[in-house]
């Protein structure tokens, strides 16, 4: 990835979950670019392997992972898998998330609400916490949630369910990163704007381009980018941010 050899993680581990495909196979790519060894967490165990396969052909180590995030004890787990072949965890990026359909909230079933709510936000909540409790021994490391612009504007187009868990994401980011300061471990996230990748609905590309000033919609070496300088000793001084990555859109 475009970018990611200037910031050098050598001999650092980490962990990105949904990293099978789309955005989180991007983080893995990047991460392992810049040096560090990468745990691939996905549901999909194929999509996993394959990620973790392209990592050791960049003479990484890496291992896959299936893991169901919206399970609770599926997030100890993937940590423990971490620590048992590495020893430690230095970098997690807490990736997976779904969106359901745009659709009118009186439309919204229970089933879809909690089924992105499990996922989106208590499926963060608890792979942030079994991550920091292999981190706070070693008073050091990097977590990084992904969350949207929509967790902080009105998307023109209804989506209540998902921009709430994404708001629920960033909020969480702060609260965490006040507690676990203490511990040596910063946690920030990053808002992206609409980005390239096969998983985009594409009836929300021209809703962005009327807006970003920009004029085009984010690539995945946008976000890399913003995450290797999370990731790494450049962003020693931020704790709790939200790095939005929109092309302006949330300005205007």
């Amino acid at each position: 990835m475009a970018g990611s050899a200037c910031v050098p993680l050598d001999g650092k581990t980490a962990l990105v979950t949904g990293a099978g495909r789309g955005l989180g196979r991007a983080f893995a790519c990047g991460l392992a670019r810049a040096g560090a060894d990468v745990a691939v967490v996905d549901i999909d165990a194929g999509t996993a392997g394959e990620t973790a396969e392209e990592l050791r052909k960049l003479g990484r180590r890496s291992i896959s992972i299936r893991a169901d995030l919206s399970v609770a004890a599926e997030a100890s787990r993937m940590v423990e898998e971490v620590g048992a072949a590495w020893g430690k965890l230095d970098i997690a990026v807490n990736n997976a998330g779904i969106a359901i359909p745009i659709k009118a909230a009186e439309s919204v079933s229970h089933e879809e609400w909690d089924r992105v709510l499990n996922l989106n936000l208590r499926g963060t909540f608890f792979c942030a916490q079994a991550e920091a409790a292999v981190m706070i021994p070693r008073r050091r490391g990097r977590i990084v949630n992904i969350a949207s612009i929509c967790g902080s504007i009105v998307w023109p187009e209804p989506q209540a369910v998902y921009s709430a868990s994404k708001a629920g994401v960033i909020h969480l980011t702060r609260c965490l990163a006040a507690e676990w300061a203490q511990h040596g471990i910063q946690v920030n996230c990053i808002s992206p704007g609409v980005t390239r990748t096969p998983e985009l609905f594409p009836e929300v590309i021209p809703v962005f381009l009327k807006t970003a000033p920009v004029g085009r919609v984010a690539e995945v070496h946008d976000m890399v980018r913003a995450l290797l300088f999370l990731a790494s000793d450049a962003s020693d001084f931020l704790l709790g941010h939200d790095l939005v990555v929109d092309g302006g859109y949330t300005i205007m």
